[in-house]
């Protein structure tokens, strides 16, 4: 009878530690190896994870989609054990076989996840992936006084309306579908002609421009002085913001993209456990409202927001309105009509 009282109260402490957050499982210093865009995960949430788990992260980053599909296909699917793909890579991934199948009995703060980002069009039923954080892709710009703000992606494409010295966004979907939004196409069109266009403007602004970067490296150029504007992400805008009152962010006129940052765990996790502890952990509402504080970006998690800063929830730069969310489109899994875009970024790579 006592070794069936000690197994229970044993079970029943191994699922409490599966739902807490803070304490949970120990791992004895095992590794955790995540791969994850640069800026992304607040460093004091890394050590408190790591305290409470017994365990020890290294951190790998990246700037760009197609890098981190590249390393995953070179053998990243069995180095690491967390990853952050874009919503348009999770199909590619899924039919490489990249991904590993979630235990979401293993996750339940996924029920902490707001409706909208739990029934997402690349996994529905979140069998692979869970939604992490959320934004949209715009122009930084320093305001300069009795000069008009930008407000089309014509302050890049254009000559003639040009703001200033700019930083071209160096990601083919990002750079291509803005091109294709200013010529009034869907930022997911494999129409010939419009792809056409938009390689010969993206080729001629790549010319123009100070730099091809990553978002974070368009965001340092604008408060470095060194560029008047940049194509970034919402949440290194909001971070600029905060960093210089001159800085301003937009949503063009022709509209943009809006995109979901999800969590997955490669086909060959070497740690697969800790992954969905660690998973688990950030979804947590406290910890997600954390990682939005630092990132300023938009959370998907429905129960961190009333733990996010008020003048974030408040701030269009990182929660848009409903009227410019009409504008605003998801980027879509092209399957092999892929190799057009592919196409379009090399020649405007080598020119």
């Amino acid at each position: 009878m006592r070794v069936r009282v000690l197994l229970l109260w044993c079970g029943l402490l191994s699922l409490s530690m599966w739902q807490g957050s803070g304490t949970g499982v120990a791992f004895a210093a095992q590794p955790l190896n995540v791969f994850i865009w640069s800026e992304y995960l607040d460093p004091e949430v890394v050590k408190d994870f790591e305290r409470a788990h017994e365990a020890k992260l290294t951190i790998d980053v990246y700037e760009d989609a197609e890098s981190m599909l590249a390393k995953l296909q070179a053998g990243g699917v069995s180095q690491y054990d967390v990853v952050v793909p874009p919503d348009h890579l999770v199909t590619p991934l899924v039919k490489l076989g990249l991904l590993a199948r979630l235990r979401l009995e293993r996750l339940p703060h996924v029920a902490n996840l707001e409706p909208r980002f739990r029934k997402l069009p690349f996994d529905p039923a979140n069998d692979y992936t869970v939604a992490y954080q959320w934004g949209t892709m715009g122009l930084l710009y320093r305001h300069a006084e009795g000069r008009p703000a930008p407000d089309s992606w014509a302050a890049i494409l254009d000559p003639a309306r040009a703001y200033g010295p700019f930083v071209l966004i160096d990601s083919m979907r990002d750079a291509v579908g803005l091109a294709l939004k200013y010529r009034g196409r869907s930022l997911n069109t494999t129409d010939a002609a419009a792809l056409k266009g938009a390689r010969d403007l993206l080729t001629a602004a790549k010319a123009r421009s100070v730099a091809l970067e990553g978002s974070v490296g368009g965001k340092n150029r604008v408060l470095a002085r060194s560029a008047a504007l940049a194509v970034v992400y919402s949440g290194e805008a909001a971070r600029g913001m905060a960093e210089d009152a001159e800085l301003r962010y937009v949503l063009p006129s022709e509209g943009s993209q809006i995109w979901v940052d999800t969590l997955a765990i490669p086909a060959r996790a070497p740690h697969r456990e800790l992954a969905e502890t660690f998973i688990n952990y950030l979804l947590d509402a406290k910890v997600g409202a954390r990682i939005s504080n630092f990132t300023q970006f938009a959370t998907p998690n429905r129960a961190a927001r009333e733990f996010v800063r008020p003048e974030d929830l408040r701030n269009p730069a990182i929660y848009p309105s409903e009227e410019m969310m009409k504008k605003l489109e998801f980027l879509e899994d092209l399957g092999g009509k892929t190799r057009l875009f592919d196409e379009v970024w090399t020649h405007v790579k080598a020119n």
